[in-house]
């Protein structure tokens, strides 16, 4: 009887655990779905912001391998490039962001709201992904702390964010948006040197400017720009009538793939 009951409790037990991983692996892949709808939300409400967080998540991630981080820390930070515009979905924001004009103090005020509203958006996934959150809030913070939202300064700063800030730079000084045509790579490479240690971190600025760095960064960032070309640009209008673009994280093979080592 002893062995029976002991037999029993064991396989309740067993049962239980089961479950439990069962439980976790649906939230698992719920959550990681959410992701993805949010990913679509972007490209469905604003092409160009779409477009833009790619080459963002292409460039961080060629710094990523530069910098010889695991897998784990290379999907943290690919996340955080992702979505680290998704607060700038909110309507109030739209018109201010894609402005041709230029922007009053209030309007700035309000565009700066944008890594707190990602965070907000992004914050019931926190579960699953514990650095995203953080990481959206922080990408405009400096390393000399006089960044926003909260003036985090040197390695307080996530180093996801510090990342992201690089190449979330990079892309915004050299991409053609629709109130500028975009500059070439080196005078982006200057305001990054010229960054270091004041609004970048310096060791990760160093590794930014490596040549072998810049020769990838510069081979997807060119790979991505001739796609864009040949692809026509849907209006936001009819872009929400057709519904979310058919977009997955498989968003690597559109973009030069970093590679895995550099010298």
């Amino acid at each position: 009887m002893y062995r029976l009951v002991l037999a029993t409790a064991g396989a309740l037990a067993g049962a239980t655990v089961a479950h439990a991983h069962h439980r976790r692996r649906r939230a698992e892949r719920l959550a990681a779905a959410t992701l993805e709808t949010l990913l679509n939300a972007v490209d469905a409400n604003d092409a160009v912001t779409g477009a833009h967080v790619r080459r963002v998540a292409a460039y961080s991630l060629i710094v990523a391998c530069a910098l010889g981080l695991d897998k784990h820390r290379q999907r943290e930070i690919e996340r955080v490039a992702l979505f680290h515009d998704i607060g700038k979905l909110h309507a109030a924001l739209f018109d201010i962001i894609h402005d041709a004009s230029g922007l009053t103090k209030e309007e700035r005020r309000a565009v700066a709201t944008h890594p707190q509203r990602g965070a907000e958006v992004l914050e019931p996934l926190a579960t699953f992904y514990p650095a995203l959150a953080e990481g959206v809030l922080a990408h405009h913070e400096r390393w000399d702390g006089s960044g926003y939202p909260r003036g985090l300064k040197g390695e307080a700063i996530p180093l996801t964010s510090r990342i992201v800030a690089l190449a979330d730079t990079f892309d915004a000084i050299t991409a053609p948006r629709r109130y500028h045509r975009g500059e070439n790579v080196a005078k982006a490479l200057d305001v990054i040197r010229n960054g270091s240690g004041t609004q970048f971190d310096p060791v990760l600025a160093d590794v930014f400017l490596r040549q072998s760095v810049v020769d990838e960064i510069t081979e997807a960032m060119r790979h991505a720009h001739a796609k864009a070309r040949r692809r026509p640009r849907p209006n936001r209008r009819r872009s929400a009538e057709r519904g979310a673009p058919d977009v997955s994280f498989r968003w690597r093979d559109q973009i030069v793939r970093p590679r895995a080592e550099h010298p």
